[in-house]
């Protein structure tokens, strides 16, 4: 036998190691980590532990709640509705032909103080039922040809209100500036005139950031339809801080902006006399018209909410934290041995 020929013996062994189909395996290589084995912090809610977290909920937020309350409850209001009181009573019929008329326009109205009011004192315009955010209203602006000179011809997004009948570029541009609120209004006190502050209204990150100081008003208000207020074509609309403001759009349909500041204190007792001009159109939508004067505290303006959720949070809490201790100490439940549980047992022999 030729000794280079090899045995069946020595490549049965081979052959059949071979011919073996080789098992793929998808159990994955064991780590604590993909066993999630590592340690970790695992509570056992036990009454013990659920009653004492209620009752630090309750204690933290009840606190809160009051000081917030109270916060608010310092704020000094005044609302003065006058939509209807301002359209005469022969006109009250078709009250949007009086509004669109070229009739004296020029209302008196007269508030109370009812409690001492300190600097700065803020003055708003509030309108109700005017969805400013609406889709097609929120999209009908041009920031860039709000910021940049050579971008007044920027006007695809402002449709209806882009170009006059004789296709000039209007700035600024789209329906949310058109609609600009124009009423007005003038404020005395013992027959002296109360100044209101315009400056600062704004929010500045708007003045540097959204609106160039190179830009200025064109062909504004030339169009067809008559809109809002008017701008002065020789002020940046950087400056022009009541456009600032109306042009950041609200997202709620009853809804405040800033008018201007008072700068000195009102007592109780103090008459002003309102001198407003009734412009702007509310009435085509029914909608509301408010002038309110409000100071503020260190948490803004006069707002409850926070103080009652606060209170409400903190004394469900509390209530339940009661409940909770009176069922463990009238009805007791036995707790299970914590050694059964899987995280406490050996990970069995890896």
């Amino acid at each position: 036998m030729n000794s280079g020929t090899p045995s069946s013996s020595a490549g049965a062994p081979g052959s059949a190691e071979s011919a073996a189909p080789r098992r793929n395996s998808k159990r994955p290589k064991y780590s604590r980590f993909t066993q999630q084995e590592l340690p970790a912090c695992k509570p056992i809610l036990t009454p013990k532990w659920v009653i004492s977290a209620f009752l630090l909920v309750s204690v933290v937020f009840i606190p809160i709640g009051v000081v917030s309350l109270f916060a608010s409850r310092d704020v000094v209001e005044i609302i003065d509705r006058y939509e209807t009181e301002c359209i005469p009573l022969d006109s009250r019929n078709n009250k949007t032909g009086f509004i669109w008329s070229q009739a004296d326009k020029t209302c008196n109205r007269i508030i109370t103080v009812t409690k001492h009011m300190k600097q700065p004192i803020y003055v708003y315009y509030q309108l109700d039922n005017f969805y400013q955010n609406h889709r097609r209203y929120v999209k009908s602006r041009s920031d860039q040809q709000l910021r940049n000179p050579g971008s007044e011809r920027d006007i695809s997004t402002c449709s209806p209100e882009d170009t006059t009948p004789d296709g000039l570029p209007i700035v600024p541009c789209g329906l949310i500036a058109w609609s600009m609120f124009n009423d007005t209004y003038s404020l005395a006190r013992n027959n002296q005139q109360l100044g209101i502050n315009k400056r600062g209204i704004s929010w500045q990150s708007d003045r540097d950031r959204k609106f160039g100081k190179g830009v200025f008003p064109k062909n504004f208000q030339n169009g067809t339809a008559p809109g809002g207020a008017k701008l002065n074509e020789s002020i940046p609309l950087s400056e022009q801080e009541d456009l600032i403001v109306w042009m950041r759009t609200a997202a709620l349909p009853t809804f405040r902006k800033l008018y201007g500041k008072i700068e000195v204190d009102l007592q109780a007792g103090d008459v002003i006399n309102v001198t407003l001009q009734n412009n702007y159109n509310t009435y085509s939508f029914n909608g509301k018209k408010k002038l309110v004067l409000s100071t503020t505290s260190w948490l803004g303006g006069k707002n409850d909410f926070m103080g009652i959720a606060y209170l409400t949070v903190g004394g469900l809490c509390f209530c339940l934290a009661m409940g909770f201790m009176l069922i463990y100490l009238i009805k007791p439940r036995q707790l299970g041995d914590p050694s059964y549980l899987s995280w406490n047992r050996n990970p069995g022999g890896h």
